[in-house]
């Protein structure tokens, strides 16, 4: 049974960090990401991570603040967050790539095939 668990989500001011984990089980995907959801508004892409060949990618929006990163020991996937914005609010999905996709498809989500149920993130200015 493939599970994806994400935790570390909470409020925080403007400026503010939080770092979420994502824990995987059942399933070892050499292409993680996180998406966030923000009401009234499509998932989006916010960063991933291709173990193969070790590449990173980012959405515009978050490049210099955000940091994907992953653990393969534990099979856990981080997204350390930084210079917090009330606009980050939203909630923040692990999801677990399809094996073999691209790198230019790292922020869609159909080339995803697991996710987790994602955690709430909450930024005040």
């Amino acid at each position: 049974q493939v599970q994806l668990v994400e935790s570390g989500g909470g409020s925080v001011q403007a400026g503010g960090s939080l770092r979420l984990s994502c824990a995987t089980s059942g399933y070892i995907s050499n292409n993680m990401g996180w998406f966030r959801q923000a009401p009234g508004k499509e998932r989006e892409g916010v960063a991933a991570i291709y173990t193969n060949p070790g590449s990173t990618y980012y959405a515009d929006s978050v490049k210099g603040r955000f940091t994907i990163s992953q653990d393969t020991v534990t099979n856990t996937v981080y997204l350390q967050m930084n210079s917090l914005k009330p606009e980050d609010t939203a909630i923040y999905y692990c999801a677990a790539g399809i094996a073999g996709a691209y790198g230019q498809f790292w922020n869609v989500p159909s080339f995803y095939n697991h996710w987790g149920q994602g955690t709430q993130v909450t930024v005040s200015s």
